[in-house]
């Protein structure tokens, strides 16, 4: 699902009005990624988003977003189509084959031609100069809420590996990987809790089952350093140990 925008000359003290347009109660908060090589327009979209209830990842050319695109997760993305190291509508076609996330064109042209691209490449939407904020974010509320529902998402990519919720596979630099059942469910604890500090006691919780099969204190330290050793490779490590208290899955964070 493809949403295009026409955003003119808009500026940051309009966006940035510091009013909650909307918030969204009882939900994961989603994060959207900003592609806007305009510093202020890109602040304000971010402010403004940010009031709205969403994570919000600012990025100012194309040269930073592939890696972005690659390795963090997001559930839309807002393009500008004219960017000074590219062009936003290449860019999202390149993209498609691997990352089929929402995705809202800015434009500062009025053109049927830029219009019809647009549409080309699947959007079902758009708006003209001069657009009302509060309209654009009951429009993001509304792709999201047609795109992502009550679903859990299935594919998750983080640095070089992509996770298969639903065939249970993982795959580590286009290699797939063998996972114990115990190593997959304790990796999807993880990947589920990012950034959370998941102390032995959590993970043994977890990991015992509805049969009453469970794991002692041995057996998950085998495990994770098993999991561990799999997973990880020369860029990234992927869990962080916190020394008295648990696990923590840091992505493709530095330690």
């Amino acid at each position: 699902m493809i949403v295009f925008y026409y955003m003119g000359n808009v500026n940051a003290e309009g966006l940035s009005n510091g009013r909650l347009l909307f918030c969204r109660e009882g939900r994961q908060m989603s994060r959207i990624l900003v592609i806007e090589d305009d510093q202020l327009l890109n602040g304000g979209l971010c402010f403004n988003l940010q009031n709205g209830g969403y994570e919000t990842i600012p990025v100012y050319d194309l040269k930073s977003a592939y890696p972005v695109v690659e390795s963090q997760k997001f559930d839309l993305m807002l393009l500008d189509v004219n960017l000074p190291d590219g062009n936003g509508f290449d860019f999202a076609r390149e993209i498609q084959g691997f990352n089929r996330k929402p995705l809202i064109f800015i434009t500062a042209h009025e053109l049927d031609e830029e219009v019809m691209k647009g549409f080309s490449l699947g959007a079902d939407d758009y708006i003209t100069k001069p657009f009302n904020v509060q309209i654009a974010m009951q429009r993001i509320q509304a792709v999201l809420r047609r795109t992502m529902g009550n679903k859990e998402e299935h594919i998750y990519r983080c640095g070089n590996l992509v996770i298969d919720f639903e065939t249970r596979t993982v795959t580590k630099s286009g290699e797939k990987l063998a996972l114990t059942p115990t190593e997959f469910k304790l990796l999807y604890v993880f990947v589920k809790n990012e950034n959370m500090a998941l102390t032995r006691n959590l993970l043994l919780e977890k990991l015992w089952d509805s049969e009453g099969n469970f794991v002692d204190e041995h057996t998950l330290t085998i495990n994770i350093s098993r999991l561990r050793a799999k997973i990880k490779d020369a860029q990234y490590k992927y869990i962080k140990t916190l020394y008295g208290m648990g696990y923590q899955w840091i992505g493709v964070q530095n330690e």
